[in-house]
């Protein structure tokens, strides 16, 4: 649900920037310049504080197009708030109501994949089965990681094999052909009276969507996937396999995995990996040795002047090596609800 720390002016902020220029533009005719004024600032204010991402961004419009798809009946205490007070006290009850009538029509025009990500896995691998593998490739660069997983494991393997190894060149498509596969995909998803569902954050890069993504099936067809990708990519199938575990992926690892993986690496190769590391990754990794380990580690690193970048790096890939091998082997697990 929309945080609580953030104020109705905040919100409402969020959800037009969530348009594009002309539809936010739109919207705003007519707007006491007092107002439009206060939003300013206020958008000014969350960029300078660092509330004006687009994590949140998505949050505030998942929030507000699953309530205008739904309508108002059972909606949670929070989002009927938003709806009947945030636009009202912003804008006034009149045109808070124009707003509401034309916001779920407009975000969708912005991002005709809200629909599709609303599907459910079994409906979604329905349709999905029926299309070109280009166009599955689009739609699973859309979803999260965890949900194109969970596509993946219900369509055909040829469709699931063609369709992932497309999916490293998605991002050399064009918006607007992107955006025609989205629109068709969700008519036709419509047409089964789909409903629920929610947003997810998209990865930084195709490749390391895909490598995510292959990560998270059974070994047996990730092995399929990767072996069909080298057949084609030598260079693209091991892109995938080196990033589908980064250093940054370490809270992500159960602790047990962990552990076997730690077992044996030195002190000294330790404290180079977790120079300048995210506090998160150094707590994951000295809560995973012994407390001697631990001692000697810092030992190491209060004795260490300031490492080369190149040492760094190889002292951490010595552990993701080891990482990498152990999900090669399908022996390597993460925590419940990640991956």
């Amino acid at each position: 649900m929309i945080s609580e720390t953030l104020t109705g002016r905040q919100k409402a902020a969020m959800l037009l920037m969530g348009l594009d220029r002309s539809a936010a533009a739109e919207l705003l005719k007519g707007l006491d310049p007092e107002l439009l004024r206060m939003l300013a600032v206020e958008i000014s204010y969350m960029d300078a504080i660092g509330l004006k991402d687009n994590t949140k961004i998505d949050q505030v419009a998942r929030e507000f197009y699953n309530a205008v798809s739904e309508g108002a009946n059972g909606l949670d205490a929070q989002v009927r708030v938003f709806l009947d007070q945030t636009l009202k006290d912003l804008v006034g009850p009149e045109k808070a109501k124009q707003i509401k009538a034309s916001l779920g029509d407009l975000l969708l025009e912005r991002d005709p994949f809200l629909p599709i990500r609303r599907a459910s896995v079994d409906v979604l691998a329905a349709v999905l089965e029926k299309e070109h593998p280009q166009a599955v490739a689009v739609v699973l660069s859309e979803l999260s990681p965890r949900q194109s997983a969970a596509v993946l494991g219900r369509l055909n393997s040829g469709l699931r094999v063609s369709a992932v190894a497309r999916m490293t060149s998605v991002d050399a498509m064009s918006a607007q052909a992107k955006r025609r596969i989205g629109q068709m995909i969700a008519a036709k998803i419509e047409q089964q009276g789909v409903q629920a569902g929610q947003i997810q954050q998209q990865g930084p890069s195709s490749t390391r969507k895909v490598a995510i993504v292959v990560r998270t099936v059974e070994k047996e067809i990730r092995d399929q996937i990767i072996g069909a990708i080298r057949k084609k990519d030598q260079a693209t199938a091991d892109a995938i396999e080196e990033t589908m575990i980064l250093w940054e992926d370490l809270p992500l690892i159960t602790d047990r995995s962990l552990q076997n993986v730690l077992r044996g690496i030195e002190e000294r190769t330790l404290a180079l990996a977790l120079y300048d590391s995210p506090e998160q990754i150094a707590n994951k990794i000295k809560s995973n040795i012994s407390e001697r380990a631990a001692a000697m580690v810092q030992e190491e690193t209060s004795l260490m002047s300031k490492p080369r970048a190149k040492d760094v790096e190889q002292a951490r890939e010595k552990v993701l090596h080891r990482l990498r091998e152990l999900l090669k082997n399908g022996d390597l697990a993460f925590e419940e609800g990640n991956g």
